[in-house]
């Protein structure tokens, strides 16, 4: 138990640099709190004492602002950041090196008693406000970016962003245990269609102009590009 303990510590110091002491991380780190406290209320839903689980995790919600279901199963050196808001339904699994932010939902969609949550895979990093829902599989060393609602399965090593969510190309794997937490360097994919578009529009504008232009025209146009041509190949 003490080395699980010692372990979430230094997770913490391993994804948050503005940690400064190990007394600072046991006192003031809520989603360290919410963690260790989910672990008991997890134990006593295992053993059917499904009442004292439900209740360790309204404590939990009260003194941290994230609530973890009992029922939910979250793997090793898993870490909360600021973490109020944050919300983990009870079918719910995260495996290993997982990092979420403030306000982050890994929700339900179903009312029928089954697995209705997503799954997490490892070293995934979801960002702040992030909206995760139904029975859905994020694959290891996914980003799913601050904002995004994701409701269907990505593959590993993928960029999920947007609203709904967009699987992008996959990113460069990670080193274990390390996240890149460039979270401003996310592609937007609108972006990039509005940009292809705009590129577009100049191209047929720029043919649409030299069409409308009279013979002449385009003639004096032709010699100055060439007179350009010899000026660029006497440089040479």
């Amino acid at each position: 138990m003490f080395e699980l303990m010692k372990e979430d510590i230094q997770t913490v110091f391993s994804n948050d640099p503005a940690a400064k002491s190990t007394i600072e991380v046991i006192l003031c780190y809520p989603g360290l709190h919410a963690i260790w406290l989910h672990k008991l209320a997890h134990w006593f839903w295992q053993r059917k004492h499904l009442l004292t689980g439900r209740f360790i995790s309204h404590i939990n919600r009260f003194f941290t602002g994230i609530e973890i279901h009992p029922g939910a199963t979250i793997g090793r050196r898993f870490f909360i950041d600021h973490g109020m808001g944050v919300v983990i339904g009870e079918t719910t699994i995260v495996k290993d090196d997982v990092l979420l932010y403030k306000g982050v939902v890994l929700g339900g969609t179903s009312l029928e008693a089954k697995k209705r949550h997503p799954t997490i895979g490892n070293n995934v990093v979801v960002g702040t406000n992030a909206i995760v829902l139904g029975d859905i599989e994020i694959g290891d060393d996914c980003k799913i970016g601050a904002g995004s609602v994701v409701t269907k399965s990505a593959p590993a090593g993928s960029t999920i962003v947007g609203i709904p969510g967009r699987t992008l190309e996959s990113i460069k794997k990670q080193s274990q245990h390390k996240h890149d937490l460039e979270h401003g360097k996310i592609p937007d994919p609108i972006t990039d269609i509005l940009n292809t578009l705009i590129r577009r529009q100049e191209e047929l504008e720029e043919i649409v102009y030299h069409e409308n232009r009279s013979e002449e025209d385009r003639k004096i146009m032709y010699k100055e590009l060439k007179e350009l041509a010899k000026d660029y190949d006497k440089e040479d």
